[in-house]
């Protein structure tokens, strides 16, 4: 009657809202409140209205209405529950309200609906329920408020179970993981699982469109940590996941086909690296091809690049990068390689191939697409090769080094969004400390050149070794930066290594560099201090090596320095270089005999293999230390070397004692012995004469013999 009487809907919401705001009974109220959710549901409501709607009842009616279990008589059970749900979802449509605790302390009771059995005449509570979650999750606290209060589990029961509206629950859950996937896989792995095994199971089996569908909903489930390969639910995925992509990748297919599928390939090789791929014939057949796919595609797009084709293919290239990369360790891979060394071979010429054209695209790079994450991507990818292939398209990377050293400069000193992007990544990033840092990708690469003239020259003429000296001191403030105690081995910690490698190629190619550049002072000064605090935490013999022998082989050349002139850190700096380099050797039990042989300590045993190069390296520097620096005799009697390898000398079966070892230890003790009367005198009386002569030790024993 109220309706017929008013020919204008609006003003018959309005009158509804007048009775529901002046409504003396519960039964007025409710006359009035379904006219209202009639008007709401038809989508006959305007943003004023909805406010009018919300002012005159608030959330005080529809929370009574929810909490409601007694029906109206002849009113199915959840009357109440639905109309009260459909006045949430249309205060949803206004996003302050979708952001109101009122809406979000409901979340679950949303989740609740989602899970229970739906009976026909309750689909539209769903699809109210899906409005509310969908304008939620818009809000910027809705999708932590969603996972928190356990929407994911709802969801992927709603979608495992095939109820009312799953395709809703999907889409949602596709959100939710691109917004907050690591706190999802967290708190609700299990359930997620079984969404993964349920659409793997579908991507195996579909013969449509629906495959290459599910290749662009796919890689949001796939988790970039273990449960995929620890649990065997994920282990079956992957197994799907593989034989599908196979049938794909193994027809013939259009670009719009092939790109989704190897971005779900690539997704796949950063979750799990390789291991999704079987051994055997066919998984080596597959992997083959999808890296020669991944290189054509490189190819094709950035050996003639137009710039409006390439702006839609970057993803795809991107994608394609990963699985390159996939590509080089396979090909480098001895220990179980899944590929023969006939596939090994012809994937390394097709990638040269790929590298070229990767090498071509960025030498048209302009000043102002510097910022552009693909650039950071293609720089990534070409670092790995860099890293690896040392002997291919050298002459195209040494014409491309000026402006490598240009970029990578440009990212550290002024910092950029560029690499802020998801990037193709096989090593965990973590700890790097920068986020765009591209001169940690290139850093291998940088250390191969350096040991050859050219490529080194020109790294030295562009500028290389002062900006990897501010990186040096950079990454060393990024370590040491967690109060108390240095993290254990970091991408920070590779990136320090692999630059002293590149210093020491430079000090012992390029010495003149290293006296007459001051970043070298610096740096000089940077490793005085370092050494002394590293050496004693656990873990970081490696990178204490690397400090060491790059410390004193460099004292060598700047003993001059103001630096070094028997400063307190200078002397701490060679204090803790001899405890690194005498404490390297012990004496155990030989199995083959009675007596003792010469072990590596147990500190060292584990790292020997990265570290015996450093180690004899540092062993030649510290002898060549001897004479520049009269106090550092007095520094190794201090910390009792001399006795102490008199003593293991002594004791050992000089067959243990290889010649290259005592090579070093005679290198050390007669430049001490010509030093220094007291060093001398030391090893004399500890029976120096007899085991020099021992073990064939004559320089020594032709200096302790000399008065």
């Amino acid at each position: 009657a109220m309706a017929s009487d008013c020919g204008d809907r609006n003003s018959a919401l309005k009158r509804c809202l007048a009775v529901l705001r002046d409504a003396r009974n519960d039964s007025e109220q409710f006359a009035a409140l379904l006219l209202v959710t009639k008007a709401v549901r038809a989508g006959e409501v305007d943003a004023k209205t909805r406010r009018q709607i919300f002012d005159a009842i608030g959330f005080t009616f529809p929370n009574r209405l929810l909490a409601s279990r007694q029906p109206p008589a002849g009113c199915p059970e959840h009357t109440f529950r639905a109309l009260g749900l459909t006045l949430l979802a249309c205060f949803c449509t206004d996003p302050e309200l979708a952001s109101h605790s009122q809406i979000l302390n409901k979340i679950p009771t949303f989740n609740d609906i989602l899970v229970s059995p739906c009976n026909p005449d309750s689909t539209s509570m769903i699809d109210d329920v899906y409005q509310c979650l969908s304008a939620v999750m818009a809000t910027t606290r809705g999708p932590r408020e969603l996972v928190t209060k356990g929407t994911v589990s709802a969801l992927c029961q709603a979608y495992v179970n095939c109820s009312y509206g799953s395709d809703r629950a999907l889409a949602l859950l596709l959100g939710l993981l691109a917004i907050a996937g690591a706190k999802c896989w967290q708190r609700d792995t299990p359930h997620l699982l079984a969404v993964l095994s349920k659409l793997s199971d579908s991507f195996l089996k579909a013969e449509d469109m629906t495959k290459f569908e599910l290749c662009e909903a796919l890689p949001h489930f796939i988790p970039l940590s273990p449960p995929l390969v620890q649990d065997s639910q994920g282990s079956e995925c992957l197994h799907r996941l593989y034989k599908g992509l196979a049938n794909i990748l193994g027809s013939k297919l259009s670009q719009s086909q092939r790109d989704p599928a190897l971005k779900l390939a690539a997704c796949l090789v950063q979750a799990c690296g390789s291991e999704w791929i079987p051994a055997g014939s066919a998984g080596s057949k597959f992997l083959a091809l999808l890296v020669n796919l991944a290189c054509v595609e490189v190819r094709l797009t950035l050996e003639e690049p137009d710039p409006l084709e390439l702006e839609g293919k970057k993803e795809v290239v991107t994608a394609c990068y990963a699985l390159i990369e996939m590509g080089i360790q396979e090909c480098l891979r001895e220990e179980k390689p899944l590929l023969e060394e006939v596939q090994k071979m012809q994937l390394m010429r097709i990638m040269e191939e790929a590298f070229g054209a990767v090498i071509f695209y960025l030498r048209q790079v302009k000043q102002e697409e510097l910022q552009d994450p693909f650039v950071f991507a293609s720089v990534r990818i070409l670092g790995a090769w860099m890293a690896e292939e040392t002997s291919s398209l050298k002459q195209e990377i040494c014409e491309l080094l000026p402006f490598l050293v240009h970029y990578a400069k440009k990212l550290f000193k002024e910092g950029s969004p560029a690499a802020s992007l998801p990037q193709p990544e096989l090593v965990s990033t973590e700890g790097s400390g920068l986020p765009q840092d591209a001169l940690r990708f290139l850093l291998p690469g940088f250390c191969h050149l350096t040991a050859e003239d050219r490529p080194r020259d020109i790294l030295i003429s562009e500028g290389a070794p002062a900006l990897l000296c501010e990186y040096f001191l950079y990454q060393w403030e990024v370590l040491t930066s967690e109060p108390g105690s240095l993290t254990p081995l970091t991408s920070t910690e590779m990136s320090l290594q692999t630059v002293c490698g590149i210093f020491l190629n430079l000090v012992v190619t390029a010495p003149d560099l290293i006296r007459r550049d001051k970043t070298f002072s610096s740096l000089m000064g940077m490793l005085l201090k370092s050494l002394p605090l590293l050496l004693p935490q656990k873990d970081h013999l490696v990178l204490a090596a690397n400090i060491a022998t790059l410390g004193l082989m460099m004292a060598r050349i700047l003993a001059s320095s103001a630096v070094l002139q028997g400063t307190q850190s200078a002397k701490e700096f060679f204090g803790a270089a001899i405890r690194f380099l005498s404490q390297a050797h012990t004496a155990q039990a030989d199995p083959t005999s009675d007596g003792l042989a010469v072990a590596m300590s147990p500190a060292y045993a584990s790292a020997w293999a990265d570290i015996s190069e450093l180690w004899f390296l540092g062993m030649q520097a510290l002898a060549s230390c001897v004479p520049l620096f009269p106090w550092l005799p007095q520094a190794v009697l201090q910390a009792r070397w001399l006795e102490g390898l008199s003593e293991l000398l002594t004791r050992v079966a000089p067959a243990s004692v290889d010649f290259e070892l005592i090579a070093a230890f005679q290198g050390v003790l007669v430049e001490l012995a010509r030093a220094s009367k007291t060093c001398r005198d030391v090893i004399l009386s500890h029976h120096g004469g007899e085991w020099a002569n021992l073990y064939g030790m004559a320089a020594l024993e032709q200096c302790l013999s000399e008065q």
